[in-house]
Protein backbone atom coordinates (compact mmCIF):
# COMPACT_ATOMS: atom_id res chain seq x y z
CA UNK A 1 0.00 0.00 0.00
CA UNK A 2 1.24 3.56 -0.58
CA UNK A 3 1.53 5.91 1.59
CA UNK A 4 0.37 9.69 0.66
CA UNK A 5 1.11 12.67 2.38
CA UNK A 6 0.63 13.36 5.85
CA UNK A 7 -2.53 15.31 7.34
CA UNK A 8 -1.17 17.66 10.36
CA UNK A 9 -0.64 20.97 11.02
CA UNK A 10 2.38 23.02 10.62
CA UNK A 11 5.81 23.04 12.53
CA UNK A 12 7.10 25.78 14.18
CA UNK A 13 9.85 26.13 11.30
CA UNK A 14 6.58 25.80 8.70
CA UNK A 15 5.23 29.39 10.36
CA UNK A 16 5.65 33.54 9.42
CA UNK A 17 4.44 36.12 10.75
CA UNK A 18 1.67 37.56 9.30
CA UNK A 19 0.38 34.01 8.58
CA UNK A 20 -3.38 33.40 9.66
CA UNK A 21 -5.40 30.41 9.27
CA UNK A 22 -8.99 29.98 9.06
CA UNK A 23 -9.87 26.17 8.44
CA UNK A 24 -11.42 25.04 11.92
CA UNK A 25 -15.53 24.89 11.03
CA UNK A 26 -17.39 27.09 13.19
CA UNK A 27 -19.65 25.59 16.25
CA UNK A 28 -23.16 26.66 16.58
CA UNK A 29 -23.30 26.98 21.13
CA UNK A 30 -26.16 24.13 21.68
CA UNK A 31 -27.55 23.18 24.93
CA UNK A 32 -26.18 19.92 24.60
CA UNK A 33 -22.38 20.99 23.84
CA UNK A 34 -22.92 23.14 27.18
CA UNK A 35 -24.41 20.51 29.16
CA UNK A 36 -21.86 18.34 28.18
CA UNK A 37 -18.97 20.76 28.73
CA UNK A 38 -20.61 21.48 32.34
CA UNK A 39 -20.50 17.49 32.75
CA UNK A 40 -16.76 17.17 32.75
CA UNK A 41 -16.02 20.89 34.18
CA UNK A 42 -18.50 21.66 36.25
CA UNK A 43 -19.77 25.61 37.31
CA UNK A 44 -23.00 26.95 38.94
CA UNK A 45 -22.97 30.30 37.13
CA UNK A 46 -26.71 31.15 37.28
CA UNK A 47 -27.22 32.79 34.08
CA UNK A 48 -26.18 30.13 32.22
CA UNK A 49 -28.47 27.77 34.19
CA UNK A 50 -31.42 29.72 34.68
CA UNK A 51 -32.76 31.09 31.52
CA UNK A 52 -35.74 33.13 32.70
CA UNK A 53 -33.13 35.21 35.21
CA UNK A 54 -30.98 35.59 32.28
CA UNK A 55 -33.51 37.29 30.37
CA UNK A 56 -34.58 39.34 33.18
CA UNK A 57 -31.00 40.34 33.91
CA UNK A 58 -29.57 40.76 30.15
CA UNK A 59 -33.32 40.96 28.11
CA UNK A 60 -32.05 38.49 25.73
CA UNK A 61 -31.66 34.71 25.29
CA UNK A 62 -29.65 32.09 27.46
CA UNK A 63 -26.34 33.08 28.46
CA UNK A 64 -23.70 31.13 26.63
CA UNK A 65 -21.41 29.93 29.37
CA UNK A 66 -17.96 31.89 29.07
CA UNK A 67 -15.62 29.03 29.57
CA UNK A 68 -17.62 27.45 27.09
CA UNK A 69 -16.96 30.23 24.57
CA UNK A 70 -13.09 31.08 25.10
CA UNK A 71 -12.75 26.73 24.89
CA UNK A 72 -14.07 26.38 21.83
CA UNK A 73 -12.38 29.60 20.73
CA UNK A 74 -8.99 27.86 21.37
CA UNK A 75 -10.01 24.85 20.18
CA UNK A 76 -10.47 26.26 16.95
CA UNK A 77 -6.90 27.66 17.16
CA UNK A 78 -5.29 24.35 17.65
CA UNK A 79 -5.07 23.91 13.54
CA UNK A 80 -1.82 25.82 14.19
CA UNK A 81 -1.22 23.88 17.18
CA UNK A 82 -1.40 20.46 16.35
CA UNK A 83 2.30 19.58 17.23
CA UNK A 84 2.17 21.49 20.52
CA UNK A 85 4.60 20.89 23.37
CA UNK A 86 3.04 23.24 25.91
CA UNK A 87 0.88 26.24 25.71
CA UNK A 88 3.02 29.06 27.89
CA UNK A 89 0.34 31.72 28.46
CA UNK A 90 -2.80 33.57 27.85
CA UNK A 91 -2.95 37.64 27.18
CA UNK A 92 -5.55 40.20 27.25
CA UNK A 93 -8.73 38.10 26.86
CA UNK A 94 -11.72 40.64 26.48
CA UNK A 95 -15.46 39.60 25.68
CA UNK A 96 -16.48 42.00 23.05
CA UNK A 97 -20.06 40.37 23.18
CA UNK A 98 -21.58 37.66 25.66
CA UNK A 99 -22.92 34.77 22.90
CA UNK A 100 -26.21 32.86 23.96
CA UNK A 101 -27.17 29.45 22.89
CA UNK A 102 -27.43 29.22 19.26
CA UNK A 103 -24.98 31.48 18.40
CA UNK A 104 -22.11 30.27 16.32
CA UNK A 105 -18.23 31.37 16.71
CA UNK A 106 -16.17 31.62 14.24
CA UNK A 107 -12.15 32.00 14.82
CA UNK A 108 -9.02 33.19 12.69
CA UNK A 109 -5.75 33.03 13.89
CA UNK A 110 -2.60 34.69 13.17
CA UNK A 111 0.97 34.57 13.52
CA UNK A 112 2.35 37.58 15.29
CA UNK A 113 5.68 36.60 16.56
CA UNK A 114 8.08 33.51 16.40
CA UNK A 115 11.45 32.85 18.54
CA UNK A 116 13.19 29.81 18.27
CA UNK A 117 14.44 28.25 21.64
CA UNK A 118 17.76 27.44 22.58
CA UNK A 119 18.79 24.00 21.60
CA UNK A 120 18.71 21.72 24.54
CA UNK A 121 21.14 18.61 24.38
CA UNK A 122 18.56 15.01 23.71
CA UNK A 123 15.82 17.18 22.90
CA UNK A 124 14.24 17.66 19.72
CA UNK A 125 13.88 21.59 18.73
CA UNK A 126 11.20 24.00 19.31
CA UNK A 127 10.11 27.59 19.11
CA UNK A 128 7.60 30.01 20.57
CA UNK A 129 4.83 30.82 18.23
CA UNK A 130 2.61 33.72 19.72
CA UNK A 131 -0.88 33.82 18.18
CA UNK A 132 -3.81 35.98 17.75
CA UNK A 133 -6.74 34.62 18.56
CA UNK A 134 -9.86 36.73 16.98
CA UNK A 135 -13.68 35.23 17.54
CA UNK A 136 -16.64 36.38 15.47
CA UNK A 137 -20.45 34.96 15.70
CA UNK A 138 -22.32 34.05 12.68
CA UNK A 139 -23.40 37.95 12.20
CA UNK A 140 -19.24 38.83 12.30
CA UNK A 141 -19.94 40.51 15.46
CA UNK A 142 -16.44 40.65 17.63
CA UNK A 143 -16.75 38.06 20.61
CA UNK A 144 -13.51 37.47 21.75
CA UNK A 145 -9.82 39.19 21.36
CA UNK A 146 -6.60 37.80 22.54
CA UNK A 147 -3.37 36.18 22.14
CA UNK A 148 -1.83 32.50 22.85
CA UNK A 149 1.66 30.96 22.98
CA UNK A 150 2.53 27.97 22.17
CA UNK A 151 5.70 25.47 21.73
CA UNK A 152 6.04 23.46 18.81
CA UNK A 153 8.56 21.46 17.62
CA UNK A 154 10.42 21.87 14.16
CA UNK A 155 10.29 19.73 11.34
CA UNK A 156 13.91 20.12 10.48
CA UNK A 157 15.78 19.54 13.88
CA UNK A 158 19.23 21.18 12.07
CA UNK A 159 17.08 23.92 10.91
CA UNK A 160 18.08 27.73 12.18
CA UNK A 161 15.16 29.89 11.39
CA UNK A 162 16.81 32.99 12.67
CA UNK A 163 13.24 34.09 14.56
CA UNK A 164 13.76 35.85 17.26
CA UNK A 165 10.90 37.92 18.22
CA UNK A 166 10.28 39.28 21.64
CA UNK A 167 7.55 37.07 22.47
CA UNK A 168 7.44 38.59 26.11
CA UNK A 169 5.87 41.91 25.08
CA UNK A 170 3.06 40.57 23.06
CA UNK A 171 -0.38 41.39 24.44
CA UNK A 172 -2.11 43.87 25.43
CA UNK A 173 -4.26 43.92 29.39
CA UNK A 174 -7.53 44.90 28.67
CA UNK A 175 -8.71 48.28 29.62
CA UNK A 176 -11.44 48.72 32.84
CA UNK A 177 -14.12 50.49 29.97
CA UNK A 178 -13.74 47.56 27.60
CA UNK A 179 -14.62 45.42 30.86
CA UNK A 180 -17.27 46.84 31.71
CA UNK A 181 -18.80 47.21 28.38
CA UNK A 182 -19.47 43.34 28.68
CA UNK A 183 -22.43 43.47 31.21
CA UNK A 184 -23.52 47.39 29.25
CA UNK A 185 -27.45 47.68 29.72
CA UNK A 186 -27.70 44.49 32.24
CA UNK A 187 -29.94 44.80 35.40
CA UNK A 188 -27.60 44.07 37.75
CA UNK A 189 -29.55 45.22 40.79
CA UNK A 190 -32.36 42.54 39.10
CA UNK A 191 -29.57 39.79 39.55
CA UNK A 192 -28.64 40.95 43.23
CA UNK A 193 -31.88 40.71 44.39
CA UNK A 194 -31.81 37.03 42.76
CA UNK A 195 -28.58 35.87 43.74
CA UNK A 196 -27.02 34.92 47.25
CA UNK A 197 -23.82 35.49 48.19
CA UNK A 198 -20.85 37.86 49.00
CA UNK A 199 -21.61 41.09 46.56
CA UNK A 200 -19.15 43.79 45.24
CA UNK A 201 -19.12 45.66 48.46
CA UNK A 202 -17.97 43.24 50.75
CA UNK A 203 -14.96 41.95 49.15
CA UNK A 204 -11.83 43.68 49.64
CA UNK A 205 -8.16 43.72 47.98
CA UNK A 206 -6.07 41.16 49.57
CA UNK A 207 -9.19 39.11 50.73
CA UNK A 208 -8.87 35.20 49.78
CA UNK A 209 -10.15 32.03 49.94
CA UNK A 210 -9.26 28.33 49.68
CA UNK A 211 -11.84 26.14 48.31
CA UNK A 212 -13.35 23.31 50.16
CA UNK A 213 -12.72 20.31 48.44
CA UNK A 214 -10.41 19.23 45.10
CA UNK A 215 -11.98 18.14 41.71
CA UNK A 216 -10.76 15.42 40.05
CA UNK A 217 -9.71 15.29 36.02
CA UNK A 218 -11.81 12.83 33.89
CA UNK A 219 -13.11 12.63 30.75
CA UNK A 220 -10.03 14.82 29.38
CA UNK A 221 -9.77 13.24 25.57
CA UNK A 222 -13.56 13.87 25.12
CA UNK A 223 -13.10 17.80 26.22
CA UNK A 224 -10.47 17.91 24.05
CA UNK A 225 -13.26 16.44 21.08
CA UNK A 226 -16.10 18.88 22.04
CA UNK A 227 -14.30 21.66 21.55
CA UNK A 228 -12.47 20.62 18.50
CA UNK A 229 -9.27 20.74 19.79
CA UNK A 230 -6.54 18.68 17.79
CA UNK A 231 -3.47 19.23 20.06
CA UNK A 232 -1.99 15.94 19.60
CA UNK A 233 -0.66 15.86 23.24
CA UNK A 234 -4.36 15.47 24.33
CA UNK A 235 -4.99 12.67 22.24
CA UNK A 236 -2.03 10.80 21.85
CA UNK A 237 -0.29 9.64 24.17
CA UNK A 238 3.14 9.06 22.19
CA UNK A 239 2.70 12.88 21.62
CA UNK A 240 2.20 13.32 24.77
CA UNK A 241 6.05 11.73 25.44
CA UNK A 242 4.17 8.56 27.27
CA UNK A 243 1.33 10.27 28.96
CA UNK A 244 -1.59 12.18 27.44
CA UNK A 245 -1.51 16.14 28.67
CA UNK A 246 -4.54 17.49 29.30
CA UNK A 247 -5.63 20.58 27.39
CA UNK A 248 -5.25 23.58 29.32
CA UNK A 249 -8.95 24.71 29.44
CA UNK A 250 -9.95 21.78 31.10
CA UNK A 251 -7.75 22.99 34.03
CA UNK A 252 -9.11 26.49 34.12
CA UNK A 253 -12.66 25.11 33.52
CA UNK A 254 -12.27 23.22 36.66
CA UNK A 255 -10.90 26.34 37.96
CA UNK A 256 -13.70 28.75 37.18
CA UNK A 257 -16.11 25.89 38.60
CA UNK A 258 -14.79 26.41 41.83
CA UNK A 259 -15.01 30.11 41.92
CA UNK A 260 -18.54 29.46 41.26
CA UNK A 261 -18.68 27.78 44.12
CA UNK A 262 -16.88 30.18 46.53
CA UNK A 263 -18.32 33.30 44.73
CA UNK A 264 -22.22 32.19 43.75
CA UNK A 265 -23.42 35.78 43.13
CA UNK A 266 -20.53 36.17 40.26
CA UNK A 267 -22.51 37.40 36.87
CA UNK A 268 -19.96 36.70 34.57
CA UNK A 269 -16.32 36.62 33.36
CA UNK A 270 -15.67 39.87 31.62
CA UNK A 271 -12.17 39.04 30.41
CA UNK A 272 -8.86 37.92 31.69
CA UNK A 273 -5.33 39.51 32.20
CA UNK A 274 -3.22 36.58 31.84
CA UNK A 275 -3.08 32.98 32.56
CA UNK A 276 -0.21 30.81 32.85
CA UNK A 277 0.27 27.01 32.60
CA UNK A 278 2.97 26.39 35.34
CA UNK A 279 3.35 22.56 35.28
CA UNK A 280 1.18 19.50 33.55
CA UNK A 281 -2.30 17.86 34.31
CA UNK A 282 -3.02 14.76 33.68
CA UNK A 283 -6.25 12.74 34.06
CA UNK A 284 -6.94 11.35 37.60
CA UNK A 285 -5.08 14.41 39.01
CA UNK A 286 -6.82 16.52 41.71
CA UNK A 287 -6.99 19.78 41.94
CA UNK A 288 -7.50 22.58 44.17
CA UNK A 289 -7.38 26.55 44.34
CA UNK A 290 -6.88 29.44 46.69
CA UNK A 291 -8.80 32.41 45.03
CA UNK A 292 -7.75 35.84 45.96
CA UNK A 293 -9.24 39.30 45.00
CA UNK A 294 -6.20 41.55 43.34
CA UNK A 295 -8.53 44.59 42.59
CA UNK A 296 -11.77 46.13 42.56
CA UNK A 297 -13.71 48.55 40.07
CA UNK A 298 -16.50 50.26 40.62
CA UNK A 299 -19.65 49.83 38.13
CA UNK A 300 -21.81 53.21 37.46
CA UNK A 301 -24.97 51.12 37.44
CA UNK A 302 -24.08 49.25 40.45
CA UNK A 303 -21.47 46.62 41.62
CA UNK A 304 -18.50 46.38 39.87
CA UNK A 305 -15.50 44.62 38.09
CA UNK A 306 -13.49 41.91 40.54
CA UNK A 307 -10.06 41.07 39.80
CA UNK A 308 -9.65 37.64 40.83
CA UNK A 309 -6.55 35.71 41.17
CA UNK A 310 -6.73 31.64 40.96
CA UNK A 311 -3.94 29.89 41.33
CA UNK A 312 -4.37 25.91 41.54
CA UNK A 313 -2.44 23.13 42.48
CA UNK A 314 -2.41 19.12 42.06
CA UNK A 315 -2.54 16.94 44.36
CA UNK A 316 0.69 14.25 44.65
CA UNK A 317 4.04 13.57 46.38
CA UNK A 318 4.98 16.56 46.53
CA UNK A 319 1.54 18.57 45.35
CA UNK A 320 2.73 20.89 42.75
CA UNK A 321 1.23 24.07 41.30
CA UNK A 322 -0.56 23.80 37.45
CA UNK A 323 -2.22 27.09 36.75
CA UNK A 324 -1.81 31.04 37.64
CA UNK A 325 -4.85 32.57 35.73
CA UNK A 326 -5.36 36.30 36.70
CA UNK A 327 -8.98 37.46 35.21
CA UNK A 328 -11.89 39.81 36.10
CA UNK A 329 -15.56 39.02 36.87
CA UNK A 330 -18.61 41.25 37.72
CA UNK A 331 -20.01 41.26 40.81
CA UNK A 332 -23.76 42.88 41.60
Amino acid sequence: MTIGAVAEGPYFDELAVGQTFRSAPGVTLTPGLADVHRSIVGGRLALALDTALCAEVTGGAALAPPNVVWDVAIGQSTVVTHHVKANLFYRGLVFRRTPAIGDTLRTSTEVVALRQNSVRPGRRPTGLAVLRITTVDQHGRPVLDFWRCAMLPLRDPERATGHHDDVESVGAPPAPAELAAVVDGWDLARFAAAAEGARFADLKAGQSWLVGGGDVVSSAPELARLTLNIAQVHHDSTAGGGRRLVYGGHTIGLAFAQVTRALPALVTVAGWHGCDHVGPVYEGDTLRSEITVEDLTPLAAGGGLVGLRSRVRADGDPDRDVLDWKFVAVLP
